[in-house]
């Protein structure tokens, strides 16, 4: 039995290594024929154009995955189609407000389907109509929100696969921990596979990027797996931690262009690995080591402190560190934007 589990995981990993690399390979020798290049504008952290929507063999791995994994309807379908409309955004220029559409629309149906499956989504609804719409929106909300601020944060090189490395195999360790759907670890895997297929062609340096088609669906991915996953917002507050650096940056930025009167739909470069890249001059490699790192130390210690003690400490844990977090944002946006506008 080990060994025919042992044999299938590892044809699992060969295909999605093989996929998301090929996606990137031929994303770079098609990219002028086909459109897809990435020209740098004002706020891009590249000078040179760069081929862009290689995630395409990130989805391409996913697609395969799920269904050798027998993952729901109700899950993969959804993300192709956010994923496909990515892509599309990544050829020609659609409307914000579309693909915000979709993206909720597809978070929906991941919602009802797992509800309808038997999930644990609202057990802690009153029941009523108006608690359970409620539930449904938020959710919705947060796994639309999710895919979103993974987009945002895929902005230098290499930063989008690392971390999808490492938050989806420790999904996947924590569904097979705590013995979540069959499915979620061979695909978490697949996942991990086929961005580390990719990441040669995109760290240190880039030849390719991975475009909306592929930051999207690992952000609504993980969103989804994380409701999936959870049976309380305390487990899914652990979980979201996986990617503790990707929502404390967005949602510090986001705070502070509020403060300063921007509106949150227009492009800018304010994100903390931003700056430190841009304004600080730090290499990218530098910048997502360590965001990576702490990546693994937010995540893995607020595990282990739900794990080992209990959901208090864990919550507190996961403040301190967002409140760390701010606290080095704002003192390195503080010297980095003083020195550039002297």
């Amino acid at each position: 039995m080990f060994s025919e589990i042992a044999f299938s995981i590892s044809i699992i990993i060969i295909i999605s290594l093989a996929s998301g690399a090929a996606g990137a390979m031929l994303t770079e020798r098609l990219a002028l024929k086909i459109g897809m290049l990435d020209t740098p504008v004002g706020r891009s952290s590249h000078s040179v154009p760069t081929p862009k929507g290689g995630g395409v063999g990130i989805l391409a791995a996913f697609g395969l995955a799920s269904l050798a994994a027998n993952a729901p309807l109700y899950f993969w379908a959804p993300a192709m189609v956010v994923s496909l409309v990515s892509y599309a955004g990544d050829r020609w220029e659609l409307a914000p407000a579309a693909r915000l559409f979709v993206q909720i629309a597809a978070a929906l149906c991941v919602v009802l389907g797992y509800q309808h499956e038997g999930g644990v989504l609202f057990d802690f609804c009153s029941g009523t109509v108006t608690c359970v719409a409620v539930c449904m929106a938020a959710a919705a909300v947060f796994v639309a929100g999710t895919a979103n601020f993974y987009n945002f944060m895929d902005g230098i090189n290499g930063i989008a696969a690392l971390t999808a490395i490492n938050a989806f195999l420790l999904l996947g360790l924590w569904s097979h921990a705590y013995h979540g759907p069959g499915w979620v670890l061979p695909l978490c895997i697949a996942i991990a596979a086929s961005c580390a297929g990719f990441l040669p062609f995109n760290f240190p340096s880039a030849r390719v990027f991975m475009g909306d088609v592929g930051s999207i669906l690992l952000g609504f991915l993980f969103g989804a797996l994380v409701l999936i996953l959870s049976e309380n917002i305390t487990e899914a507050m652990v979980l979201s931690s996986f990617i503790f650096p990707f929502y404390s940056d967005e949602l510090v930025t986001m705070c502070q262009r509020l403060r300063m009167g921007e509106r949150l739909t227009e492009p800018h470069r304010r994100h903390l690995y931003q700056v430190v890249a841009n304004e600080g001059g730090v290499a990218h490699w530098k910048v997502t080591a360590g965001y990576v790192l702490f990546q693994l130390a937010a995540g893995l210690s607020c595990w282990a402190a739900w794990r080992g003690l209990s959901g208090l400490a864990a919550w507190l844990l996961f403040i301190i560190w967002f409140f760390l977090f701010a606290v080095v944002d704002n003192r390195v946006k503080a010297a980095f934007l003083h020195q550039a506008n002297e």
